[in-house]
């Protein structure tokens, strides 16, 4: 299966809208004064011709169809990693570890003191 082009992804959601709206007997001017949008701009995200974000989620909403949105970035309640282990949830992200043969490792980042101090100075002599 092929995957879509964003001008094919705009036409069909903007038809679905369209079929939604329609089956919900609501014409266009009723519907996007309901959102808060001009008709032009509800007309563009119907047709696939472009729309704004903000278009998209004020129709999405005035439509009842909010689990959309929701769909797109789920927050993830289980990971699966944590089941294999008896570990705590990650309550931050863990720093990068400067590697010797990176740019971002010069002798301001590895201290004379570290464990990674013998590994650069080897690296340097190599």
């Amino acid at each position: 299966m092929r995957s879509r082009t964003v001008r094919e992804w705009e036409v069909e959601l903007g038809e679905s809208l369209k079929a939604i709206r329609l089956h919900r007997n609501l014409d266009h001017v009723t519907l996007a004064a309901r959102a808060g949008i001009s008709v032009r701009s509800l007309r563009n995200l119907e047709s696939g011709n472009g729309s704004s974000l903000h278009t998209l989620i004020e129709v999405v909403r005035t439509l009842g169809r909010e689990s959309w949105l929701e769909l797109i970035a789920p927050v993830p309640t289980v990971n699966p990693l944590m089941m294999t282990r008896n570990a705590s949830p990650r309550q931050r992200a863990s720093k990068h570890r400067c590697k010797p043969h990176h740019k971002r490792c010069d002798e301001s980042s590895v201290s004379p003191n570290g464990p990674l101090w013998m590994v650069w100075a080897l690296y340097r002599t190599w």
